[in-house]
């Protein structure tokens, strides 16, 4: 039988092994996207590569080239 902190530190540790599990995951498929939020909650992701999301991602370009020129001048 083991003893009870080693049962607790090997939950931690497995907890932690599928934590760096799904970083390496999610660095290997993470794409650009872009997300929207609604005024009921709602939320729809677009990636860059949809026509939606290309759009997005060229307003969101001029914003900040917008809002980077004022802070400048």
């Amino acid at each position: 039988m083991q003893k009870p902190h080693r049962i607790l530190l090997d939950r931690v540790s497995a907890y932690a092994d599928e934590a760096a599990a799904f970083m390496r995951r999610r660095r290997v498929a993470r794409k650009p996207f872009a997300r929207l939020y609604y005024a009921n909650g709602r939320s729809a992701d677009h990636a860059q590569d949809s026509s939606a999301g290309a759009e997005l991602f060229v307003a969101a370009g001029r914003l900040i080239e917008v809002v980077g020129s004022k802070a400048k001048g």
